[in-house]
């Protein structure tokens, strides 16, 4: 059972950096390494987060079977020390998603993300309708994920937020500034609201003068202290350290990351594997980082100064 309401949850998620940690494949099948994915949850674990969202899109969900993303939440539950909230992934049709975040709250999770529906576009009735439909099917809190083919505007967010007690957050994958101006300015603390556009650390500072005081580091998979730095001083609005630290790393990272489609979520397992903590390769449709661009980062991550936190 989940040790915190919707609304305590929301609290949470705002209060604290968030991260969607990989999802761990065996190098030769690409099974699921459970044990190896147990052990990262912990190692992530002993530091100070809003929440870890399991099996989410750095974690491949859309690689994952619906017996896979169980099994990977289930082990979140398990792995994570008491206090540190497990979000669970939904998606697809909204019959699917219902049934992955049932499969999510009887894996212990603590919330759901609900990702947008598969393929196809739907005016905002229809999203509605399927944020509605996934909000009665759990008692759990939900953040829904506002990207691609689900872009939801400030009069439907504020519809679903009279609808449904248990909408607790909308995660940001867009990068509209007027959208989200609007979106803030009508629902104001009613919804925690998360930045969820690729590397977060490159909009963090402006998007927290938006109301959106949380985002959700791929960077903490695999340096964990130089992340809660750069939230620390995001948070802090010291713009000279987040400034030093974008050009020391962040947007080096990027350049490496923006060379393929899909090299998002493959430069954090290249990353894991610079720093000793590999997850294997990604699944297909993704590719893994050339040698020679694993090489590249490498010697990035290794040029960093010591972190201060």
């Amino acid at each position: 059972m989940t040790s915190f309401t919707p609304s305590e949850l929301g609290q949470r998620i705002g209060s604290g950096l968030l991260s969607f940690p990989v999802t761990h494949f065996d190098v030769d099948d690409l099974s699921f390494d459970e044990d190896a994915y147990r052990a990262n949850i912990q190692r992530l674990a002993k530091y100070e987060v809003g929440g870890l969202f399991a099996a989410g899109g750095t974690g491949e969900f859309f690689s994952l079977t619906a017996a896979e993303t169980e099994q990977v939440v289930t082990a979140a539950v398990r792995a994570a020390p008491d206090g540190t909230p497990i979000l669970a992934p939904a998606g697809y049709g909204t019959r699917t998603a219902i049934e992955y975040a049932q499969a999510g709250e009887r894996a212990g999770a603590d919330g759901i993300l609900l990702f947008p529906p598969y393929l196809t576009e739907a005016g905002q009735a229809g999203l509605a309708q399927h944020v509605e439909a996934v909000c009665r099917s759990t008692s759990l809190g939900v953040i829904v994920y506002g990207r691609a083919n689900a872009t939801y505007t400030a009069d439907t967010l504020a519809r679903l937020a009279d609808s449904c007690p248990n909408l607790i957050g909308y995660k940001d994958g867009i990068g509209d500034i007027d959208a989200m101006t609007r979106i803030y300015t009508r629902l104001g603390e009613r919804l925690t609201y998360v930045g969820g556009l690729p590397t977060a650390e490159t909009f963090a500072l402006p998007y927290l003068e938006l109301g959106v005081t949380t985002y959700s580091s791929a960077i903490f998979n695999f340096l964990p202290e130089f992340a809660l730095e750069f939230y620390g001083a995001v948070r802090e609005r010291r713009r000279d350290t987040v400034v030093k630290l974008l050009n020391d790393f962040v947007l080096p990272y990027t350049e490496i990351r923006n060379r393929q489609n899909g090299y998002a979520v493959s430069v954090v397992k290249a990353g894991m594997t610079a720093t000793g903590h590999s997850a294997g390769p990604v699944r297909s449709p993704l590719t893994d980082l050339t040698e020679s661009e694993l090489a590249e980062l490498t010697a990035l991550i290794n040029g960093l100064p010591a972190p201060t936190v």
